[in-house]
């Protein structure tokens, strides 16, 4: 089992070197792939699948407000011939709903993807108990290796995209049971352009992800995660694949 070279065309060489290497020599042949739709875990599951690793994706139907991502995830995975779950545990819902993610009736924030505005869109603990099922779920089938899509981008937003929360959870991880699991984010010291520049080098079809917040017929192209998207597309200089509502013009 290798890793994949780490060909990213556009972003600065301290950027492309800090992208992680997925594999080490302990790794089982197995691992879990937390896999929402979005471009990140997309672009994770395709660098998992080139290191050699036999790929279960998970997706998690927590009461997000639109199913849209969880979607394109199944479509994708039955295309690749990846083992996928989606698991539903909208039975917690009422108990991480305090999100604009979560709960139609708020306003769903729109603007730069920055913490002065997204911040109504952080659910309550949602990557510490989506791991916690994936670490399980990785036991359970003989994998001690499990991805995230945590990038650099959100750790002005999002406490648990942070370095210290996965090497926090790692931690943990290696005691919580008598297997010990690692938990890896390769993306996790890039930015998002960083990660679609990598993806783009692996000749990947960015059609099959979906970012938009909103489950419209058509991204909305106004909400942070749009226009987070939209600016990476830009700096690479390609066309975002998908069609916009109201797409938002990135120089």
């Amino acid at each position: 089992m290798t890793d994949i070279p780490r060909h990213a065309p556009q972003p600065s060489d301290a950027e492309s070197n800090a992208i992680t290497a997925l594999t080490t020599p302990d790794d089982t042949a197995k691992a879990v792939v937390i896999y929402s739709g979005g471009m990140d875990s997309y672009t994770v599951l395709h660098r998992a699948l080139r290191a050699g690793f036999d790929v279960h994706a998970l997706s998690f139907h927590y009461g997000q407000r639109h199913s849209r991502e969880l979607e394109t995830a199944s479509q994708v995975c039955q295309q690749l011939g990846v083992a996928h779950q989606v698991v539903d545990i909208r039975a917690i819902h009422g108990l991480i709903g305090n999100s604009a993610l979560t709960d139609a009736d708020r306003d769903m924030p729109g603007g730069d993807y920055d913490a002065d505005n997204m911040a109504a869109t952080v659910v309550p603990n949602r990557n510490m108990i989506l791991l916690s099922l994936a670490i399980g779920h990785a036991i359970n089938i003989g994998a001690n290796v499990c991805f995230y899509g945590a990038h650099g981008g959100d750790h002005v937003l999002y406490p648990d995209c942070r370095p210290e929360f996965v090497d926090g959870v790692n931690a943990v991880a290696a005691i919580a049971d008598f297997n010990p699991v690692r938990v890896a984010a390769p993306y996790l010291y890039v930015s998002k352009h960083a990660i679609l520049a990598d993806g783009l080098a692996m000749g990947l079809d960015y059609a099959q992800t979906w970012t938009c917040y909103l489950g419209g017929e058509h991204a909305c192209g106004q909400c942070g995660s749009c226009r987070e998207r939209l600016a990476a597309f830009a700096a690479q200089g390609v066309d975002d694949p998908l069609t916009y509502a109201a797409p938002e013009k990135m120089s």
